[in-house]
């Protein structure tokens, strides 16, 4: 049996203004409500809204036989609190048909994992109480920020209660002759790892939609054939997983409505399940359901889904980025020592990763990904207002 999973990444960031020497020190707000709300709201009604419209219709239609999963992170419940609560309503509406997960992570979507471990373990408690509070659901599954994994992080998820799965990116690097078609274990605790299957998820994600691209257009018929061969390899009866991760956005905001990717999905489900040989599993059940020893794997160096190096360079390449990352983790431990509740929120939305992404000074097809999430004209101008942002913060210290 051939188990599709498919997880989504609901994630929206808090923008900042753009603020200058000028405004240091004179406390107003660092964000951008008006850009962050008019993002919020036209990505609810080209992405949200109708995707998780068709999606309840679907579970529904095949009553309980197809399933899926998100990671929202705290800083998109917030925003659809505050311009979408018409969003948070659809996405309750998925919770309550029992074949929805949803995955633990930072609550944030902060990189906090490499550079503070405490706050880490404090943002997956939050999060954690999020998902319990908005959808009643206690996670089991972990996903860090977009995707980041090596060996350490699973040592510090299996010590938080409950989690039994983490999932991350399938880089050949680390599999080298191995598929990403199989559940495996971390290399010394019984964590389940479950492992992007890059390919198949970018057709979706990202050629979906390309006349250049040799099998445009992708048909339902032809996407389900190319998964029906990919069991053709198993001889010995063993369950596989093809784990297609992908940003929720790729549904009527990456990929528009005009593309026919609505019609995709819709139909999708139909062709699958006709072949008894196929069908979908929720992250967490792809536990009980690997009937073999799981090898176990080690990922001694981070690896993520972002960029074709699919490492941490999308954040963490430049010296904009290292100095950025590091003045804001020693700017938030002189936060949490002053005590001031609204001070920390502030520092922690200022720690979601999207800050240093914008500030990536890649070029080519990498770079292009990066201009189209950036509200800014240059990575040097990201940088510029968001250490601005961080020298009017510690203002607020003293």
């Amino acid at each position: 049996m051939l188990n599709i999973v498919f997880y989504f990444q609901v994630h929206q960031p808090y923008r900042l203004r753009h603020i200058n020497v000028l405004d240091i020190g004179k406390k107003a707000n660092l964000f951008d409500d008006a850009l962050n709300g008019q993002v919020m709201r036209k990505v609810a009604q080209k992405c949200y809204l109708p995707t998780n419209k068709l999606l309840l219709s679907l579970i529904k239609k095949h009553a309980g036989r197809f399933k899926i999963a998100y990671s929202i992170t705290g800083t998109a419940i917030e925003q659809f609190k505050l311009y979408s609560p018409e969003t948070l309503d659809s996405f309750k509406a998925l919770a309550d048909t029992g074949c929805v997960e949803f995955l633990g992570e930072t609550y944030y979507h902060s990189l906090a994992f490499l550079y503070d471990t405490n706050e880490f373990l404090d943002q997956v408690a939050m999060h954690r109480e999020l998902m319990k509070n908005e959808f009643g659901y206690f996670t089991e599954t972990f996903r860090n920020t977009e995707l980041i994994y090596q060996d350490k992080l699973s040592d510090l998820v299996f010590e938080i209660e409950g989690f039994k799965t983490i999932i991350t990116e399938g880089v050949e690097r680390i599999l080298q002759w191995r598929t990403p078609l199989y559940a495996y274990k971390n290399y010394s605790k019984d964590i389940n790892l479950l492992l992007k299957y890059y390919q198949l998820s970018d057709d979706i994600a990202f050629r979906f939609s390309d006349r250049d691209w040799p099998e445009y257009p992708l048909t339902v018929g032809k996407f389900v054939n190319w998964i029906d061969h990919l069991t053709l390899a198993e001889k010995k009866n063993r369950n596989q997983f093809l784990n297609l991760f992908m940003d929720y956005e790729t549904f009527g905001e990456h990929q528009w409505a005009e593309s026919g990717i609505f019609d995709f999905m819709q139909h999708f489900p139909d062709e699958v399940l006709k072949r008894g040989h196929l069908g979908f599993a929720t992250p967490k059940e792809t536990f009980a359901l690997s009937n073999y020893q799981q090898e176990a794997l080690s990922f001694p160096e981070p690896v993520s889904w972002a960029d074709e190096q699919r490492d941490l360079s999308a954040w963490l390449e430049n010296d904009m980025q290292h100095n950025a990352i590091e003045t804001l983790y020693e700017l938030l431990e002189k936060v949490k020592t002053k005590g001031d509740p609204q001070l920390l929120e502030i520092a922690r939305k200022l720690s979601t990763s999207d800050h240093f992404y914008y500030m990536c000074t890649k070029y080519f097809q990498d770079g292009d990904v990066h201009k189209y999430f950036s509200p800014y004209d240059s990575p040097d101008q990201a940088y510029i207002y968001y250490i601005n942002a961080l020298a009017d913060l510690e203002e607020r210290l003293s």
